[in-house]
């Protein structure tokens, strides 16, 4: 199966990507956190988290939440300007906010919006796309009302997570409808939640044989070996382990102490890690 690393809003940004790659690799591919269009412009740390020269992973899918195909379109634009052909749609993202604004996970009880960025994936052929998405929003059969427009849009895979909007990421996976929707969809699907050790991706494996790919991502910010460990066919030994997240710290300290300023706005950056 292809390796994917989540795009996760604070942590796999470019410094953690560039470092993630060099030391321990095993991911065939980045996603960024989401660029979104907020207040009539792109943040420019956003804008920073995406520009080519500020990256060094080998494979980089830029990812874009969007309430409308207005701001589609503008974001677009930037992701053409720094010569990216793939781009990740978000209709996952949990968080309130971007709910409110019918964004992320909030727009998946609005079949007849979802069917607006479908229509503007068509029309941006030049572009390969991808799809990122949860059950629904409260309702975890909301996807069924929804797989018609996603089937019949070109998509080079749909992701999954098998949790809805209003849980966060609260509660457990439904494997169970997880089950019904790689049986539906006709993309082929990647799956994402509570990959926690190589034995998890093995089981989800075993249990999808037809899966594209798996997406690691609160597991491979605990762990930065899972996608080796993966390719390995077995786990890393504990030494080999701690010298190996001693030399990404380190690297991911260097980069961080030449961009920030005092110990308090670095030690609040570092911490979460």
């Amino acid at each position: 199966m292809n390796i994917y690393s989540a795009p996760l809003q604070g942590f796999t940004e470019a410094v953690w990507r560039n470092v993630h790659s060099r030391v321990f690799g095993g991911i065939d591919c980045y996603f960024t956190p989401f660029l979104r269009y907020e207040h009539g412009e792109i943040r420019s740390k956003d804008i920073r988290d995406v520009e080519r020269k500020n990256n060094s992973a080998k494979r980089l899918v830029p990812q874009i939440i969007v309430a409308d195909k207005n701001e589609m379109a503008r974001l677009l634009d930037l992701i053409r300007r720094e010569g990216y052909e793939r781009v990740d749609i978000n209709m996952g993202c949990p968080f309130p906010l971007q709910a409110r604004r019918r964004c992320g996970a909030g727009i998946l009880p609005y079949p007849e919006h979802v069917a607006e960025i479908m229509n503007e994936v068509r029309l941006n052929s030049d572009i390969v796309f991808s799809l990122k998405m949860r059950l629904g929003w409260s309702d975890k059969n909301e996807w069924k009302n929804l797989l018609p427009v996603i089937n019949e849009t070109p998509l080079s895979h749909v992701t999954m997570h098998p949790r809805l909007g209003v849980q966060q990421y609260k509660g457990t996976v439904d494997i169970e409808a997880f089950s019904e929707f790689y049986n539906e969809c006709l993309h082929p699907v990647v799956y994402n939640g509570d990959l926690l050790s190589l034995s998890d991706i093995k089981r989800i494996e075993n249990d999808f044989p037809c899966l594209d790919g798996i997406m690691l991502g609160r597991g491979l910010l605990a762990n930065p070996a899972l996608g080796i460990e993966y390719m390995n066919g077995k786990e890393l030994g504990n030494k080999e382990l701690a010298a190996l997240v001693r030399k990404m710290h380190d690297e991911i300290y260097d980069v961080m102490v030449q961009r920030l300023q005092g110990n308090t706005q670095f030690l609040s950056k570092l911490k979460p890690y």
